[in-house]
């Protein structure tokens, strides 16, 4: 099994699978592709290895007495939106239309090759990881491995949970995220933080963010869901 220790640079993709000679090859081809492959141990609880772990993709193959992959999808799905591959026992639509709905991001039926299984992460990996420009962000450059975030080429000066929150909300512009989907984002130690601790940072970022551009709304609150971030070309 590989050392938990952390590495910045390589994806993490979290394998709970009870069947070992197949999690070892994936493990195997993962690791041979550049990812930081983790096993969840047989005995672990899975949400809160994830939870803890911060994972980049979740392939969840787990057979009972620990948990079936439908409910533990959606499970997951209430507090994460990490990407999540399902392996199939069977090539049954209903059940992939199922684990489609509860969020899964794409399915694996058995059997299945473990290069075809690194191909489909890595494809879903590529629509979902920030990139350090945000694609549709005008004037915004975020880069991920030094936590550094510049607009209209004026780095900004964050504290680490301000960039995690920025770079949350800039992966995806437009999107409207809850306070619960922030938070989560927020603290690798799995803290307990009240959520209204989400205000807060947003209100410290908007004050940096009218800096550069004191006309423009950045971050607009969504009254009763969360916020988004709605980033226009500077005028000139």
């Amino acid at each position: 099994m590989p050392a938990l220790a952390e590495n910045a640079k390589q994806p993490m993709v979290l394998i709970a699978d009870d069947e070992r000679a197949m999690a070892d090859l994936l493990v195997e081809e993962l690791e041979s592709a550049g990812f930081d492959a983790r096993l969840v141990p047989e005995e672990s609880d899975i949400t809160q290895s994830v939870r803890s772990l911060h994972p980049d993709l979740v392939l969840l193959d787990v057979m009972p007495p620990r948990q079936d992959v439908l409910s533990l999808c959606r499970e997951l799905r209430d507090f994460t939106d990490t990407p999540i591959v399902i392996v199939m026992p069977r090539n049954d639509e209903i059940d992939r239309l199922i684990a489609f709905e509860l969020g899964a991001d794409d399915c694996v039926c058995k059997p299945f090759g473990a290069r075809e299984v690194v191909a489909r992460i890595k494809a879903i990996l590529k629509r979902t990881q920030p990139s350090r420009r945000v694609p549709g962000a005008a004037g915004l450059d975020i880069n991920v491995e030094e936590y550094q975030a510049a607009l209209d080429g004026q780095v900004l000066d964050l504290t680490p949970v301000e960039f995690r929150l920025f770079a949350s909300l800039a992966s995806k512009p437009g999107r409207v995220f809850s306070r619960e989907a922030l938070l989560d984002k927020l603290y690798a130690d799995n803290r307990t933080v009240n959520d209204r601790a989400i205000d807060t940072h947003i209100k410290n970022l908007k004050r940096k963010l009218k800096i550069v551009r004191p006309g423009q709304e950045i971050i607009r609150s969504i009254y009763g869901v969360g916020y988004r971030l709605e980033l226009r070309t500077a005028a000139r």
